[in-house]
């Protein structure tokens, strides 16, 4: 059973550098002893960050009443109903989820197939332990892919997309000229370094492994940064006179990748999106200096990425824009996009109008509500997207 700093340790001596992706990917999702991949209790109060599932039930509770209505929207017969969950965790979500179903919906609930997309083994056990009271759950095989059967029903994620590995990109001001920032071995510890272009031509004569050593911290920049998106490199000249040397930004092409097969699935109804980010108006920041990369370890944020490998959460602000666009290249209508409390008040809205159709409100679910939507606790960075078909 390797380590993931064993493993990253391995790539890099192998490879001289690694982009942060990779380091990212291996810290989060080695097998078995990456930090998703582990039993320890990483969310709530006693772990690393606290989650809107952790606050408690009622968040689960409100995507239930929500999902009941958009399932109830489809007027489509003689096909079974699914409700997605991509990354489930632990399986709380999705328990809140259907419980809630089960007890307030029951018709429908006889009637829906709750699919989980995991592609972690560990974590698929410790979903079935959470869910073995609920006969309609199933695993697929299967991750999104455009090549298997389009689904009727709803797909969404929490705190999925935010998970997935990112590109970091730095400004070069004296050169006017963007790089990829990579990971290489100091000694025994890890450090930054510009990745040397993969479509960089060598001087006749020169061998090309030599162009980066693991002690060297400054190879030559290289002409252009690979994976750049257009985006960025269609950014008028004004801004980039004005960026400062080392501004960084991040993509995530998994993430984008993830959006387009999600999409591609789906026959008719919604897919949806929560997750902290940002529109590609808003990616632009004299606060962002260094990026949206930040490590969490015992309730305490962290610039330093690169270390604690495997103990500490890695995660990066979603851009919405991007994942937006792709959804509507796959031919997806979006409905929604906008704040976790906007979001969330509109379900609530129409709950009051009907308290019966959700059950009894407490004066728990009322503390359980504002610790989801106060800018001061959760409200203040979530998005949701939702988009249909």
């Amino acid at each position: 059973m390797k380590m993931p700093s064993a493993a990253i340790r391995e790539e890099i001596l192998r490879d001289r550098v690694i982009s942060f992706a990779r380091f990212m990917e291996l810290a989060l999702y080695c097998p078995e002893t990456g930090y998703y991949e582990t039993e320890k209790n990483i969310v709530g109060r006693a772990g690393d960050f606290i989650t809107s599932v952790s606050v408690g039930e009622q968040f689960g509770q409100l995507l239930a009443f929500q999902f009941a209505e958009w399932l109830g929207e489809l007027k489509i017969q003689n096909e079974p109903l699914k409700i997605v969950e991509a990354g489930a965790h632990d399986g709380k979500l999705a328990a809140d989820i259907l419980g809630w179903l089960k007890q307030f919906r029951p018709e429908l609930f006889s009637k829906i197939e709750y699919c989980i997309w995991e592609p972690s083994p560990s974590r698929r056990v410790w979903q079935q332990e959470k869910l073995k009271e609920f006969p309609n759950v199933r695993w697929p095989d299967h991750q999104p892919s455009t090549n298997h059967s389009q689904l009727t029903g709803v797909i969404f994620s929490n705190e999925l997309l935010d998970a997935m590995p990112v590109h970091r990109f730095g400004w070069d001001a004296k050169v006017k000229q963007w790089f990829e920032w990579g990971v290489a071995l100091d000694g025994e510890k890890f450090v930054w370094t510009r990745c040397p272009c993969q479509e960089r031509r060598h001087p006749a004569g020169k061998n090309p492994d030599s162009a980066l050593s693991p002690a060297d911290k400054t190879p030559a920049l290289p002409e252009i940064a690979p994976g750049l998106p257009s985006s960025i490199l269609q950014l008028p000249p004004s801004l980039l006179e004005v960026l400062p040397d080392g501004y960084t930004l991040e993509t995530s092409p998994a993430a984008e990748k993830w959006w387009r097969a999600a999409a591609g699935m789906l026959a008719h109804g919604k897919l949806a999106a929560i997750d902290y980010g940002f529109t590609v108006e808003e990616q632009f920041s004299p606060g962002r200096l260094h990026g949206t990369v930040r490590a969490y370890h015992r309730h305490r944020v962290s610039d330093d990425l690169l270390a604690n490998v495997g103990e500490q959460d890695l995660t990066a602000h979603v851009n919405f824009s991007a994942i937006q666009k792709t959804g509507e290249e796959m031919g997806l209508r979006t409905e929604l996009f906008g704040g976790q409390p906007q979001f969330l008040t509109r379900i609530l809205e129409r709950i009051f109008k009907n308290p019966t159709a959700f059950g009894e409100w407490s004066a728990k679910q009322t503390r359980q509500f504002q610790t989801l939507t106060h800018p001061e606790h959760l409200g203040r960075a979530f998005r949701v997207l939702v988009q249909s078909r």
